[in-house]
């Protein structure tokens, strides 16, 4: 058993690939659980107490996730101390921050795994529990569903048909094992182990399998992925915000258009709502820096840490956040006041972006007026750039990396070699980026493995050249800081499309209104030029709308607005590699069923069949069950086969309780079959049928209340215990009404009644515990009265 549970558990692991980048985690996976198995299973071999060998697993997995990551800080290098505690809350800090700042796959750095070693490890002692001291061997396979759900709710392709094959194939195990060494006790077979019961383990778990892999073919949106998991679906809802870096590429290949907000402007130019702002390129992912030191609280004046020209374009824009949920507030940059909010705001001088202290985003309706300097193609060419030594700009801006991946210094050299201001290495650069050699794609990343952020992504994005605004952004930014100029990444809202409403102003013409959603979700780089300030630019092709400024560098077609997402590659390609081509994506709706070629008619005709399967399966099953209860078994030290006469005692209770007789656990064999007679009317009853209630009454009491000697009586064979049965149902058939028939064959009560019990069997061992618990305090109580008494 404890071998089943460790191979389910180990197999339910090999999802996480993808959602950990490589398999270097996957060897401390399998030394732990492994190492917690086999202790349990040593003790209980040992015969210890069930609470003791549940103790033992947890004690053993202290052990060895101290030995494997807190060994330096451990006692002997396996024991637990206060260092070891420290050390364990730095990194599980660590694993909190890589969830919260990376994206799938992340790095499997030490705090990560040990985490998933931790949960791992607390997924074998809960399924061992269940499974072995509470007899609950179905119900542990909750812990293997526990470890599935993480990727398949973070990986775009689910939980993938490998670790599904293999937890399915771990748990079928299980139940087999658990059938095998703990056979029914009633059934009096003579045997320490249940006939068969591997065998109908593996296929009732095959059945199970096929119609998991079946099921999703029918369902409308499960069309994509190894495993079809379609969109994903998300058990805590739509996110309706705009997680910096992390979801932004998940909700653009989820085009529900989540997260609606509108806005109407005063200005001439397509305006990109902006949440916040990335500078640091360090580490495998980057995220924003709050700077919470540095943040000033109220919005009704914003002055920008940089110095702005004379001359300024003021516009006016109205926004209504709707359900759009985040901690950062949405607004056109740059930003001199905001007025309108409800709740707490503050904003960080360098980086303008605006957060709330004890308010989100959502439902706020509120007036920005921005600011921004005049920018020509003519002014960006003579301008200069500052540095930090000016004190025009922070260092942060322009700290180069220090392990940029050789691949982004050569492109970067190669691209401004000759080139003497920063507006032509600027413009080099996003003319790169958006030439043909590049496309845009949402799905290449995935399946190539570096989607996300952080340098050794942007290193796989510039060799595949095929991804999405983060990769396109970074790879500008990153460039831009190691030719010597100043960047950073904004991450918001492109312009959106409008709505045909227009909104009226007191003194002003009627501002346009435009919509974005989480369909518009976008990042873009910006370059600071001495006495402009931070200045966008747009390298992502068939994305967003190129600024007039920077529209030289736009290829033929490439400048273009994509508002549904699509995998659109720059027209007039030359044809790529066939190692990095990357097929342009269906249209959201159209395309034939599942994005597979099968016509839309073969998933029609499937999801009839299912729904008919469906309907038919409770039948299906109370006719296997009566199947398998007659089949003829060979009973040790008998020479001619027989059916045990507990079965098919099992299979006339059964057969009245599908008839409205029900019968009750306090009564007596006797009780039962004069009960089953009297619910009979006398003008129906039938001598065949009741002389078969006897005659299986009968064998079961010589079974059940025998002597030894009698007690082994194998009972009727096969073909007269069927006959008697279908005696006493043609009985309790006559007479009833089509419904109570139809109830009896299509949806039995004795069937229902097993689900029943099977499914509350957890609750009533919850609530036998929560009886026995107040007996063992009420009995406490009592005993301790005494001596109070005497104190």
């Amino acid at each position: 058993m404890a071998g089943a549970i460790a191979a389910a558990v180990i197999g339910a692991s090999l999802s996480l690939n993808g959602v950990l980048r490589g398999w270097a985690w996957l060897s401390p996976v399998i030394i732990t659980v492994g190492v917690v198995a086999l202790a349990m299973a040593v003790l209980r071999a040992l015969r210890a107490p069930a609470a003791l060998v549940t103790l033992g697993g947890f004690a053993a997995l202290v052990f060895i996730l101290c030995n494997t990551f807190l060994r330096k800080e451990s006692i002997a290098g396996f024991i637990p101390g206060p260092d070891t505690l420290k050390q364990a809350f730095v990194l599980f800090d660590r694993a909190g921050e890589t969830v919260y700042a990376e994206t799938a796959p992340v790095a499997p750095n030490t705090g990560i795994v040990l985490l998933i070693c931790l949960c791992l490890g607390l997924v074998v002692l809960l399924m061992d529990t269940l499974a072995v001291p509470l007899a609950l061997p179905a119900t542990s396979g909750l812990g293997l569903l526990a470890v599935l759900v993480v990727p398949a709710t973070i990986k775009p392709q689910g939980a993938g048909l490998a670790g599904f094959l293999a937890a399915s194939a771990g748990f079928i195990l299980l139940l087999g094992c658990a059938q095998w060494f703990a056979p029914d006790a009633r059934l009096q077979s003579g045997t320490g182990r249940g006939q068969g019961q591997l065998r109908r383990s593996v296929v009732l778990g095959g059945a199970a399998l096929a119609v998991g892999l079946v099921l999703p073919l029918a369902v409308p949106g499960f069309d994509q992925g190894t495993f079809p998991v379609g969109s994903r679906l998300n058990p805590w809802g739509p996110s309706n915000g705009l997680n910096p870096m992390i979801t932004l590429g998940n909700s653009l290949r989820t085009p529900t258009g989540d997260g609606r907000i509108t806005y109407a402007t005063s200005s001439s130019t397509p305006v990109y709502l902006r949440s916040v702002t990335i500078d640091r390129f360090e580490g495998e992912s980057w995220a924003p820096d709050d700077r919470a030191s540095s943040r000033r609280l109220g919005t009704g004046q914003i002055v920008p840490g940089y110095t702005l020209p004379e001359e300024l374009v003021r516009d006016l824009t109205i926004i209504d956040t709707g359900q759009f949920t985040s901690p950062y507030l949405p607004v056109p940059y740059t930003p001199a006041a905001v007025n309108g909010l409800n709740g707490r705001w503050s904003w960080d001088p360098l980086t303008l972006s605006i957060r709330g202290e004890d308010r989100t985003s959502r439902n706020q309706h509120y007036t920005v007026v921005s600011v921004s300097p005049r920018i020509t193609a003519a002014a960006l060419t003579q301008a200069g750039t500052a540095s930090p030594a000016d004190g025009e700009l922070s260092e942060e801006f322009t700290q180069v990396p220090g392990n940029v991946p050789e691949i982004v210094r050569n492109t970067a050299g190669t691209l401004t070699t000759g080139l003497r201001n920063n507006f032509a290495k600027a413009l080099a650069i996003q003319r790169y980026l958006r030439s043909a050699e590049f496309t845009y794609s949402l799905q290449a990343p995935v399946q190539g493995g570096y989607d996300g952020n952080g340098l050794s992504v942007l290193a796989d994005f510039l060799q595949q050249k095929s991804g999405y605004c983060v990769h396109f952004a970074s790879a500008m930014a990153v460039m831009a800081r190691v030719t010597g100029i100043p960047s950073r990444i904004a991450v918001g809202y492109a312009p959106g499309h409008p709505t045909g409403n227009n909104i009226a102003v007191g003194g002003r013409d009627p501002l346009t209104e435009f919509s974005v959603d989480a369909r518009d979700a976008h990042a873009w780089p910006e370059l600071y030029f001495e006495g402009l300030g931070w200045v966008p630019f747009e390298p992502t092709p068939s994305r967003g709308s190129v600024p007039d400024y920077a529209a030289d560098a736009v290829t033929p077609g490439g400048s273009g607005s994509n508002l549904d997402e699509d995998d659109i590659p720059v027209p007039n390609q030359t044809p790529l590699p066939s190692s990095s081509a990357v097929a342009p994506a269906p249209l959201p709706g159209t395309g034939t069923g599942a994005g597979t070629g099968i016509p839309q008619a073969v998933f029609v005709l499937a999801g009839a069949l299912l729904a008919a399967a469906l309907l038919a399966s409770p039948r299906l099953l109370r006719a296997g069950i009566r199947a398998r209860r007659l089949r003829e078994v060979r009973p040790p030290g008998q020479a001619g086969p027989a059916v045990p006469p507990a079965l098919a005692w099992d299979e006339l209770q059964d057969l009245a309780r599908d008839y409205g007789h029900v019968p009750r656990p306090s009564e007596t064999p006797r009780h039962f079959a004069a009960g089953l007679q009297g619910s009979i009317p006398s003008a129906l009853a039938d001598d065949a049928g009741m002389r078969a209630v006897h005659a299986l009454t009968a064998d079961f009491e010589r079974h059940r209340y025998g002597r030894p000697a009698d007690g082994g009586a194998p009972g009727a064979g096969a073909r007269l215990t069927a006959d008697r049965l279908s005696a006493v149902r043609a009985m309790l058939r006559r007479g009833r009404s089509w419904l109570v028939r139809l109830r009896a064959d299509w949806f039995p009560p004795s069937l229902l009644s097993r689900w029943f019990r099977t499914i509350s069997a957890p609750f009533r061992w919850a609530g036998r515990g929560a009886v026995r618990a107040g007996a063992f305090i009420g009995n406490l109580r009592k005993a301790v009265r005494p001596l109070r008494r005497g104190n």
